[in-house]
């Protein structure tokens, strides 16, 4: 990883160390058995909440650290991702698109009760915007909020939610004006409403240990002060967090790639075929050579653009393009992973199984591939 000494500075090593301390003590011995489970304890958000990394990118004031740095963020990413399971990094980092709308645009008295409880991992966050009826096109979602004196009376479904089964706080969108992105709010809802209720836990290809879920507004009665910003504007405030997102996705893709490559080297060092270990076949040695360039060469521009987005700049085109690069690569070395493992690789027992089926998602969740090449293009002026 020859491009990390140009992003990280020591305090990214200390948070580095942090992670990846915890990993080993608290995920890795438990992690195969949370994935067979589908769910991962509570008590990890406690205990992440406790070591500090929930609130990694979070202002001091509410019980966070290292506030709008970056690259602290992107090494906490990473280091999670060791544990091997995208589904858990997932689940346990389901705040980091939930919460930055309510800590930015929420009222004081409602921003200052939810989010210190969410970064000590006491209460779940969870953002709802994907409905049954549409995915990427959040523009047109139908969920409906008519307000009536202090209160909004919501009425529709999502669906997909990560963290949506035991979450306590839900970022949800909902219609409260007209058509189109300029109807669309968002409401803080708490699981306990009176006419909210959670759906079956959804079972997926991948991110097993993540859990999924459809909600269910009917005629929920949430107060007026829940509103998230100013009633109209909540397409705006979603868009806002969607480059962090979509940086996150990129850097998953990424160590889901470097986890697959570190895989393909144990196994062809040590498997042994025709008297040799397999490395040594000129075929699989170049596999692996192009493996290892092509991650090279994503993980560099992903750093290249959360560069940018430290410096303040915006990288909506950009960061379409690192999402769209990462996951692509990553589908091709994962894919590359199991081939080179062969039977071994179609085990359950195998990490690279794991990362084959988890890393599919990557190209779909925070926008698809569709949606980031549409970005791009309207962004080249087309």
């Amino acid at each position: 990883m020859t491009a990390m000494h140009d992003y990280f500075d020591d305090s990214h090593r200390l948070v580095r160390d942090t992670v990846r301390r915890f990993v080993e003590r608290e995920i890795l011995a438990h992690v195969d058995q949370w994935e067979e489970a589908g769910e991962f304890p509570r008590e990890l958000y406690q205990k992440a909440g406790a070591a500090g990394i929930l609130g990694i990118g979070y202002p001091e004031d509410f019980g966070g650290s290292h506030e709008g740095d970056v690259f602290a963020k992107v090494a906490a990413s990473e280091e999670l991702m060791r544990s091997g399971s995208g589904g858990l990094v997932a689940g346990l980092g389901s705040l980091d698109i939930g919460l930055p709308p309510v800590l930015k645009w929420a009222r004081p008295a409602l921003r200052d009760r939810v989010v210190p409880q969410v970064l000590a991992g006491e209460k779940i966050m969870a953002l709802a915007v994907t409905e049954p009826g549409g995915g990427s096109d959040v523009a047109n979602l139908q969920t409906r909020a008519v307000r009536e004196g202090d209160y909004y009376r919501v009425t529709g479904s999502k669906t997909f939610i990560t963290s949506g089964v035991r979450a306590d706080f839900y970022t949800v969108a909902v219609r409260t004006g007209g058509d189109g992105f300029g109807g669309v709010s968002l409401l803080l809802i708490e699981k306990g409403t009176p006419g909210f209720s959670v759906g079956r836990k959804l079972k997926k290809m991948g991110w097993w240990a993540s859990d999924t879920a459809e909600l269910f507004f009917d005629d929920c009665k949430v107060p007026a002060e829940n509103l998230i910003g100013v009633e109209n504007m909540g397409f705006a405030c979603i868009m806002a967090n969607f480059q962090s997102e979509r940086l996150s996705l990129a850097i998953m893709a990424n160590m889901t790639a470097q986890l697959a490559l570190e895989a393909s080297l144990q196994w062809a060092r040590e498997r042994q075929a025709f008297g040799k270990p397999i490395a040594k076949f000129q075929v699989l040695k170049h596999r692996l050579a192009e493996m290892a360039t092509q991650l090279e060469v994503s993980r560099e521009f992903t750093y290249r653009q959360a560069a940018q987005m430290a410096a303040g700049k915006s990288v909506i085109k950009e960061i379409s393009m690192a999402k769209n690069f990462a996951t692509d690569i990553a589908d091709k070395i994962t894919y590359d992973a199991v081939q080179i493992l062969g039977g071994m690789g179609y085990m359950r027992e195998s990490l690279v199984e794991r990362l084959y089926r988890d890393n599919r998602i990557l190209s779909i969740g925070g926008g698809s591939r569709e949606i980031m090449n549409e970005i791009i293009s309207k962004q080249m002026g087309l």
